[in-house]
């Protein structure tokens, strides 16, 4: 049985823009199944554990949903650039996993962030990450751990497989390989096994015009964008 409760937030800071306010719509979903969390990833929601939110700001409609064309997509001179830094970079797919090991590294990762860019840190353990990033993957989320040549975690990438397509949910890594622009071979790597799933789109989630952690996706083309949020009642529009 698929139990289903929408709420929204109360207007915070925005985590994108600072000078902004935002406000998020949020569907909890107990026993959500993969249909409809295709339905709901082509609506511009994103999936953290059971919660699947999109934007409702007043007066702000700079969260743009895009979605990368893996079929008509080639990478630039600098991503095969990226393919070949990570030549020895091993990788396995499996569902989400949560251990000391990922929490470490979670917590590595975004301590290196709040001084890097000042985001906002979360005390992370293993019951809050199990309730963000593992309850709820059902049938569609997978995990891609990236390894070194000792075998020891350097990068995870979140994902729901979708009916056409994989939902980047959230990567994070080893800053001490920043080196290897594991972010960015974790999305070239999404958008092979896309097309070797011969699943069309790669949706990116937000892309924010101005937000510096956001600005690496438009390095990926072809893409579309979904050209406004709508209710269920009517067809999202991607162009």
């Amino acid at each position: 049985m698929i139990n289903i409760i929408p709420f929204c937030t109360l207007d915070t800071l925005c985590p994108y823009l600072k000078d902004r306010q935002s406000r998020t719509e949020y569907i909890f979903i107990n026993g959500c199944d993969f249909a409809l969390n295709s339905k709901l990833v082509k609506y511009g929601y994103r999936r953290f554990g059971r919660y699947f939110q999109k934007p409702i700001c007043k007066d702000c409609k700079e969260c743009i949903s895009v979605r990368i064309n893996s079929f008509e997509f080639k990478p630039s001179k600098s991503q095969r650039r990226v393919i070949r830094k990570n030549e020895k970079t091993k990788w396995i797919i499996s569902k989400p996993i949560v251990d000391d090991e990922h929490i470490a590294l979670f917590d590595k990762y975004h301590k290196h962030m709040y001084f890097k860019r000042d985001w906002q840190y979360y005390d992370i353990d293993l019951i809050k990450y199990y309730d963000l990033y593992v309850i709820g993957h059902g049938n569609f989320g997978k995990e891609i751990s990236y390894y070194n040549e000792y075998d020891e975690l350097i990068c995870v990438d979140l994902i729901d497989v979708i009916n056409d397509g994989i939902s980047s949910i959230y990567c994070y890594y080893d800053p001490d390989y920043a080196h290897l622009s594991l972010g960015k071979f974790s999305l070239l790597k999404e958008i092979e096994i896309a097309k070797s799933l011969n699943l069309q789109w790669v949706y990116l989630g937000y892309y924010v015009k101005g937000c510096q952690s956001l600005e690496y996706k438009k390095e990926f083309m072809p893409q579309q964008k979904l050209e406004e949020y709508v209710g269920f009642n009517e067809i999202p529009n991607w162009s």
